[in-house]
């Protein structure tokens, strides 16, 4: 399980699967392979698969952990050439569709195409201040804790209540694209959304990006692609969108 080094990064990866490159980018409390355990097995017979960890995320190590979607992506964009990876498919997931969508924006000529499940086009601060660290502890909440100090410990050095703090800004700042930058996201682009998803809706993604193919998942909320939820029928969707590309 390899380590690359980057700028002031020393990213963390995993790599499997031979072809064409599909980049997958994680959600805000994951870390790469742990939002995409459902997507393992189906994607790797046919490309090569790269499950990173984001800067302030899992088993990445660096001197700066500051860091937000715009900031990631840049990261991304450096993880690329630093494999010699010219383009990529993206397929990303809440907080990794934000950083996707910066990164065919500000990069296009590294996108092929960008599969976004749980995107959202402005930002939805709702619920966010349950999650910094003072509320956590005013509640209890030692479960999440534990799960966050455990999932984040070399990235964060063990400060939980940091990683919370720079996540719910995050959260609660992004995605804040200008009209300019959404109209220079030209790739294919398919966005996957639940029904009850709270945090964007297949309509808005479709009216930012009218190119866009849509889905909109019965009965799903916010994460159709895990094996509890839809995740045999939104792979069979995702990599026939990214085998037409």
């Amino acid at each position: 399980m390899p380590y690359i080094k980057f700028r002031d990064l020393n990213m963390f990866y995993e790599d499997m699967g031979i072809g064409d490159p599909v980049l997958f980018l994680h959600s805000h409390f994951s870390r790469g392979i742990l939002a995409f355990s459902s997507q393992i097995l189906p994607f790797q017979g046919a490309y090569r698969c790269l499950f990173p960890d984001f800067r302030g995320h899992g088993r990445t190590l660096c001197e700066d952990l500051t860091w937000d979607s715009r900031r990631i992506a840049d990261d991304m964009a450096d993880f690329m050439d630093a494999l010699s990876i010219d383009r990529a498919h993206l397929v990303a997931y809440s907080f990794g569709s934000t950083v996707g969508l910066y990164l065919a924006s500000k990069y296009p000529e590294k996108v092929r195409s960008l599969t976004a499940i749980g995107a959202g086009a402005y930002p939805r601060p709702e619920g966010s201040e349950h999650f910094l660290p003072e509320a956590l502890i005013e509640r209890n909440d030692t479960k999440l804790i534990q799960e966050i100090t455990a999932r984040h410990q070399d990235a964060h050095r063990g400060s939980w209540q940091e990683f919370l703090r720079q996540t719910v800004a995050d959260w609660r700042a992004h995605p804040a694209l200008t009209d300019e930058e959404w109209a220079a996201v030209r790739c294919p682009a398919f966005f996957i959304n639940g029904e009850t998803d709270p945090f964007g809706t297949c309509a808005e993604m479709k009216e930012k990006i009218p190119h866009a193919k849509i889905y909109e998942v019965a009965g799903s909320g916010h994460r159709p692609h895990f094996v509890t939820e839809q995740g045999k029928e939104i792979n069979e969707r995702m990599l026939d969108f990214i085998g037409r590309v």
